[in-house]
């Protein structure tokens, strides 16, 4: 969290804030594009927007590292030890995204804006290279989805959160508070999550190969769509 504090501000210093923006927006209309199906989906659909929105989302989570950051040394106090794993998977996808984040919109910003954007994106996104944190980052987020889905099954552990919530807003953490309730609610109502993870992981392996090695010109074609069906679907 400290690491992700501090792109923050070298991004405010370097004129970044707004190129990070930008490319987080382009990546949430791409996952609702890659995604409509899910996202509209009666079973699915809670447990979809919980990725898009705290995961992958375009949202501005100071709030919540902060809270996470003030309390990282002592979090297996103050919380259950499986739902404290929880916070740690999200810290760790968090760090992960804010990284490759600004790296990205370093290359974003030095291509400028007279590119579509589909192949401005596509470009920053080989230019930044790392594809072994990509593939990290999509092990965490699997696994956080695995551990929500055995977690939501535990009743003592439901039980347990919805005792933490007046705890956790006294102690300054109801955003933090509020993330791991709307993962259990989201999974809690999903059932059998393999189908739902197993999708998350064939799409989104499927566009690190895209947006690393097929044609450009097919890739930004198809990065295009993406975000067209996200249009529609909105």
């Amino acid at each position: 969290m400290a690491r992700v504090a501090h792109l923050r501000e070298q991004a405010h210093t370097a004129g970044l804030a707004q190129a990070v923006h930008e490319v987080k927006q382009l990546q949430a209309r791409r996952f609702r594009g890659t995604y409509a199906d899910w996202l509209s989906h009666p079973s699915y659909g809670a447990a979809t927007r919980f990725f898009l929105e705290e995961l992958y989302g375009e949202h501005d989570f100071t709030q919540r590292d902060e809270q996470f950051g003030r309390i990282a040394g002592a979090i297996e106090r103050l919380f259950p030890e499986a739902v404290a794993q929880l916070a740690v998977d999200m810290a760790e996808t968090h760090a992960l995204t804010e990284t490759l984040d600004q790296q990205l919109a370093q290359h974003w910003l030095s291509l400028g804006p007279d590119l579509p954007a589909a192949e401005r994106y596509t470009l920053s996104w080989r230019r930044t290279g790392e594809r072994a944190q990509r593939e990290r980052q999509l092990a965490v987020v699997q696994h956080m989805g695995r551990e929500l889905q055995r977690l939501t099954r535990m009743k003592s552990l439901l039980i347990a959160l919805k005792l933490m919530r007046r705890p956790a807003q006294a102690a300054g953490l109801a955003a933090l508070q509020q993330f791991l309730e709307d993962g259990f609610e989201a999974f809690g109502v999903l059932g059998d999550a393999t189908p739902f993870l197993a999708t998350i992981a064939q799409r989104e392996n499927l566009w690190i190969e895209r947006l690393f090695d097929e044609d450009l010109a097919v890739c930004q074609r198809g990065l295009s769509d993406e975000l067209a069906r996200a249009r529609v679907a909105s």
